[in-house]
């Protein structure tokens, strides 16, 4: 295996915004870096998010962020290095969260497409939820349309 990248820029008048698509045979440091890279360059106008941190506060990149969730009367963000409160509401920080990455599974939850290791929809019409980290969530049926759309797209 070389560690040569192909690239191949196809240009869609129909297209409105770049759309990228990695062909690989597995997920390796080379492609992780690869969609880093991707997202540092779009990154930019969508914050770090603010969480409480041993009483200060720690700045996280979207794309470090798991879901975004209540608890009780708190609002959280799971990130793989654990747990964090955020001094915002839910829908105040669904504002500052990138559109095409994050989704609303439940009033209560928001979370990271790209951290999800597998969607389970069941006849019922309900979708269960598994995070590459093992977390288990369910999406509301309110929720299901918004989530299969932005599955398709």
């Amino acid at each position: 295996m070389n560690n040569m990248v192909d690239i191949e820029v196809i240009l869609d008048e129909e297209c409105i915004d770049p759309r990228i698509r990695i062909l690989t045979r597995e997920k390796t440091r080379q492609v992780e870096n690869i969609i880093y890279a991707i997202e540092n360059v779009t990154e930019s106008e969508y914050p770090r998010i603010p969480a409480v941190v041993d009483e200060g506060l720690e700045f996280f990149s979207q794309r470090d962020i798991i879901r975004a969730f209540t608890e009780g009367r708190k609002v959280l963000i799971q990130t793989e290095s654990g747990t964090y409160p955020v001094r915002k509401r839910l829908s105040a920080l669904e504002e500052d969260l990138n559109p095409t990455r994050f989704v609303r599974i439940s009033q209560s939850e928001i979370i990271n497409i790209y951290k999800v290791k597998r969607f389970d929809i069941n006849i019922s019409g309900t979708i269960g939820v598994e995070f590459e980290n093992g977390t288990k969530s369910w999406a509301a049926r309110s929720c299901v349309k918004a989530i299969k759309e932005l599955i398709r797209s």
